[in-house]
C-alpha cells in the first residue's frame, strides 16, 4: 500500500475575506525561507530601497542642524514622519510614525532607534524646549520583505504582519514574490503555522497583534 501525504494547501487557512482584492497582496519573500499555507510572517525593510529626509522645524528658537547617517535607516524602519520635541537645549525625544516614543537623542551623537540613524549638532542658538525635529521616511509596500515570523527577531521579523497564502521556497539571495493576507479578513486558527517552540501565550500575542492588522484568527 502506497502511503500518500496530503500538503495543506494554499489558502486553507480563509474563513472569509474583504470583497475584491482588499484583504491581499504581493509581498515578496526574502532569501532562505521555507514557507507554507498559513504561515505567519514578518515584516522587515530593506534599507537600501527606503528615503529618509531629516529637517529642523522652521519656527524653532535654536538653530541646531540635524543630518542621517551615511546608513539612514536600519530594517525596522517605519514609513512616515518621525517627530523629535527638545525637552533641553541639547536633548530631543523622538516619536515614530505611529505615535511611539522610541528614545532621546543627545546633540552631537549618533541617535540609533526605532529604525533611523541621525545626529543633531548645536548651532550659535541654543534650543529650547519644544523645539521640533522630523524624519519623513519613504517606504513603500515593495520595500520590504516578509520572513517567517521570529519572535526572537530584533529586525521587525518580530512583529506579525502577514499570512503566507502559497508555499514558498528560496534559497541564498532569493527572492519570490507570493500573495499574502495583509488586512482585513477572518482566517482559521488550527490552519496557522507559529514559530516553532511558540508557547501558548505567545501564539496568544500573535493573535491579538494580527487582530489589530484586522486578520481574526477564529
Amino acid at each position: 500500500m502506497v502511503t500518500k501525504t496530503e500538503t495543506i494547501h494554499a489558502g486553507a487557512y480563509i474563513v472569509s475575506e474583504a470583497n475584491g482584492f482588499r484583504s491581499r497582496g504581493a509581498i515578496k519573500i526574502p532569501e532562505n525561507q521555507s514557507l507554507v499555507p498559513g504561515q505567519v510572517l514578518g515584516k522587515v525593510a530593506v534599507p537600501a530601497d527606503v528615503v529618509a529626509t531629516a529637517s529642523a522645524a522652521g519656527g524653532n528658537t535654536g538653530d541646531a542642524t540635524i543630518a542621517m547617517d551615511a546608513t539612514p535607516v536600519t530594517a525596522k524602519v517605519k514609513n512616515g514622519r518621525y517627530k523629535g520635541i527638545a525637552v533641553t537645549a541639547t536633548t530631543v525625544r523622538w516619536e515614530d510614525p505611529d505615535g511611539n516614543e522610541i528614545g532621546t537623542s543627545t546633540h552631537g551623537a549618533l541617535f540609533n532607534k526605532g529604525g533611523v540613524r541621525l545626529t543633531i549638532t548645536a548651532g550659535g542658538v541654543a534650543n529650547v524646549a519644544g523645539d521640533e525635529f522630523f524624519v519623513d521616511v519613504t517606504a513603500e509596500h515593495g520595500d520590504y520583505v516578509y520572513p517567517a515570523l521570529n519572535l526572537a527577531g530584533t529586525d521587525g521579523s518580530e512583529v506579525p504582519s502577514a499570512i503566507a497564502m502559497y508555499p514558498a521556497t528560496t534559497g541564498a539571495g532569493e527572492t519570490e514574490l507570493i500573495t499574502g493576507h495583509l488586512r482585513d479578513c477572518e482566517v482559521r486558527l488550527s490552519d496557522l503555522t507559529f514559530p516553532a517552540g511558540a508557547t501558548a501565550d505567545q501564539q496568544a500575542a500573535v493573535v491579538a497583534a494580527l487582530a489589530d492588522l484586522g486578520i481574526i484568527a477564529r
